[in-house]
């Protein structure tokens, strides 16, 4: 096609995601066809109403080699619209560098957030061709610029500067006790990767000294000094890495549901146990956030460590943040992946699983230590951002607005750049999963199948039979077990009335995405209010982070703080694993006097990629209310062992939710109860997915294992 084609099927794109997948298009074309008018016809789209047009016009224009199209592109950093000024930052990083805009890019920097990210992303590849002006540019900044946090982002920049001109401002700033204690963090965490400069070592040790936090740095700092070259690879047992950075990953899954703790903290506790468990040999290193103490621990029992299942800490220096904003902690996360992998001697796989910034780091560093990676491919954000536009809350018009919170943009590029650069690629089954991956996503898996795999989740259906077996020892007279003693407590709060109601139940993160204010609109609006009480589990209730405080804002103004109780809601916060598996449990059978047995289970995400909390309460015996899109869609049998329904419509999830609990409180056996479990028990086991991914790691170990002997022999 022709520019002018291309960018008119942009615009003209009925689908929101459709016009992303032809922004790729128009790309292509102006690369081919660059020149005066493909300048012109792409400066046109800058203005206007069609914010989709304005920013693949953008990421077009870098495609144009020409000294023009720079020249606008480093005149957009100033535009008036903020989405406008990122994509612009992030293009530049294809282009080669212009000395007049580094300023501008260093002042995005200092500004901090996800444009900050871009901008320092953007400085660090142009740092390769022009370190000195990077690097000048950076260390003139902070002559001006006294804020802590700016200056912490200032010298965490110079130190990606790897030409010697850095040092000289990292170890006066290490040694400065006037400064910040978080910009001397930021200048010796860049310490730790400078090994020819002399003069590093004695200042680390001298640091080091102290008990503080700055010593614990300068001790990591130490440990990336001296950390040597990875080892031959070791053929006799299989070596695996996985990564979740949001969420301190315990063993015993005592924090489930607190921020962005969720099901996939719990399934790689659980997968990295079954895949050891099935292999003696193996070895399992899940890596994720902690405290620089923690950090320094974790490197020590990692090195020691030849299998099981280990856990490694990533210092983010910096308070948990949501991952939806924790993209600016990407240096610090490629610095602590790094030093957990080379503590560990390499692994064979990494194993990456969503587009965030712990798989943007982790993916570097793979790539620098020649690690083979494993890349779970889901149409993420691809499927919230259809979702988003058939309920007409995302269109051309406001685009680039919702994309200055949420990355769209980006993160749908991180998805294809992952999944183009894998060795293999891991799928969930999905109702229609070759077309969703093909026009969602734009990958066609028809083409190279050996490359791809079809592997549902698993659940520890174990913990899951536990939890029914003490549910219906409670029901059937035995005392209570702690678990159960805790949910008696809280239903025992409710008005005299609303106990022996049946129970509503769900449990999740309290994000937008995973729907929790949609489920209370759902239930408290209609005819489930009179029939059933509503608990959720999930969120931190007494800290909560903003996405937490959204939705319980949301949820107070349907249900106000106040008339919670009388109204039969009750929010639990987050819970250990154990406990959510019995409260589940006890929807099944009831809670003495206080509920009344056959309740339900309701999801009500946005998306959900494939529901472990769902099959984890289909196991429990309960019926169950999920998004008719995604991973559900092909284990829960409408009418039958649940009821699917476009979650993000709250009547048609009401309908849904109603239908259900009148369907549970019908049966009069256990025949549904059984078939729900057998469906788990079938297909669904952690042990099963194990397995099948213990099998891919192998065959990638081996094919990778043949590709460097193949070279070698050349």
């Amino acid at each position: 096609m022709g520019i002018l084609t291309s960018l008119d099927a942009v615009r003209n794109a009925d689908r929101v995601i459709d016009a992303l997948r032809l922004a790729d298009d128009l790309a292509f074309d102006a690369n081919r066809d660059g020149g005066a008018r493909t300048i012109r016809v792409l400066t046109s789209a800058l203005t206007g109403d069609d914010q989709i047009a304005a920013i693949a016009a953008v990421h077009a224009l870098a495609q144009v080699f020409d000294a023009e199209a720079d020249v606008l592109l480093s005149d957009l950093l100033s535009d008036d619209r903020a989405f406008i000024r990122e994509h612009a930052t992030w293009a530049l990083a294809s282009r080669l560098p212009r000395y007049d805009t580094i300023g501008r890019l260093v002042a995005t920097v200092a500004a901090g957030g996800f444009g900050g990210m871009l901008a320092q992303r953007t400085l660090e590849q142009w740092s390769s061709e022009a370190a000195k002006h990077v690097a000048i540019g950076l260390e003139g900044a902070l002559l001006g610029i006294t804020a802590p946090e700016a200056r912490y982002r200032l010298v965490e920049t110079i130190g990606l500067v790897r030409h010697r001109i850095a040092s000289g401002p990292l170890l006066r700033i290490a040694a400065d006790q006037s400064e910040p204690e978080n910009v001397r963090i930021a200048a010796v965490s860049a310490l730790g990767q400078r090994r020819t400069d002399k003069e590093v070592p004695a200042l680390l040790d001298a640091l080091s000294l102290g008990g503080d936090v700055l010593a614990d740095v300068a001790k990591l700092a130490i440990v990336d000094l001296a950390a040597p070259p990875l080892p031959p690879k070791n053929h006799d047992r299989l070596s695996v890495a996985q990564l979740f950075l949001h969420a301190d990953i315990d063993a015993g899954l005592q924090h489930a549901g607190r921020g962005d703790n969720g099901g996939i903290a719990t399934l790689l506790v659980r997968l990295g146990d079954a895949l050891v468990a099935r292999d003696a040999d193996t070895r399992v290193l899940t890596m994720s956030r902690g405290s620089v103490a923690d950090a320094t621990e974790s490197v020590s029992s990692i090195s020691a460590a030849a299998d099981g299942h280990v856990y490694g800490r990533i210092p983010l220096l910096s308070e948990p943040v949501q991952s939806a904003n924790a993209w600016p902690l990407r240096v610090a996360a490629r610095r602590g992946i790094r030093r957990l992998l080379r503590a560990a001697g390499g692994v064979d796989v990494v194993h990456l699983r969503m587009a965030d910034v712990g798989s943007l780091a982790a993916a570097d560093v793979a790539r620098e230590l020649d690690i083979p990676v494993v890349f779970t491919v889901a149409p993420d954000p691809h499927a919230v951002i259809n979702t988003l536009d058939l309920s007409g809350r995302l269109s051309h018009a406001n685009f680039g607005d919702i994309d200055e919170t949420e990355h769209f943009w980006f993160r749908a590029r991180l998805v294809q750049q992952l999944a183009s650069n894998a060795a293999h690629t891991v799928l969930f089954p999905r109702p229609k999963l070759a077309e969703d991956m093909k026009t969602l996503v734009g990958i066609d898996i028809s083409k190279h199948p050996e490359r791809h795999s079809i592997v549902p989740e698993g659940i520890d259906l174990g913990v899951v039979d536990q939890g029914v077996s003490e549910a219906a020892d409670f029901s059937a007279g035995q005392p209570a077990t702690p678990p159960l003693a805790m949910l008696e407590e809280l239903l025992s709060e409710l008005p005299a009335e609303r106990r022996g109601l049946p129970i509503v139940i769900s449990v999740g993160r309290f994000h937008r995405v995973k729907g929790m204010a949609t489920i209370v609109d759902a239930w408290a609006n209609g005819p489930l209010r009179d029939k059933a009480n509503l608990i959720l589990v999930g969120g931190d209730l007494v800290t909560p982070s903003a996405d937490e405080r959204e939705q319980l804002g949301l949820i107070d103004a349907i249900v106000a703080p106040t008339a919670r109780r009388a109204a039969g809601l009750i929010l639990a916060g987050h819970r250990p694993n154990d406990v959510v598996a019995r409260w589940v449990a006890a929807a099944r059978f009831g809670v003495g006097d206080l509920a009344a047995p056959r309740g339900i289970y309701v999801c009500g995400s946005l998306k959900e990629e494939f529901g472990i909390a769902l099959l984890e309460a289909m196991g429990a015996g309960l019926l169950v209310v999920g998004p008719d899109s995604g991973g559900p869609a092909t284990y829960v049998e409408q009418g039958v062992t649940g009821y699917l329904a476009p979650t993000w419509d709250p009547k048609r999830l009401r309908t849904a939710m109603t239908k259900a609990l009148a369907a549970a409180q019908g049966e009069s056996g256990e025949v549904r109860a059984l078939q729900s479990r057998a469906t788990v028990e079938k297909s669904f086991t952690i042990e099963a997915m194990a397995g099948a991914l213990g099998g891919v790691y192998a065959r990638v170990d081996a094919e990778e294992s043949e590709l460097r002997e193949a070279v070698t022999a050349l």
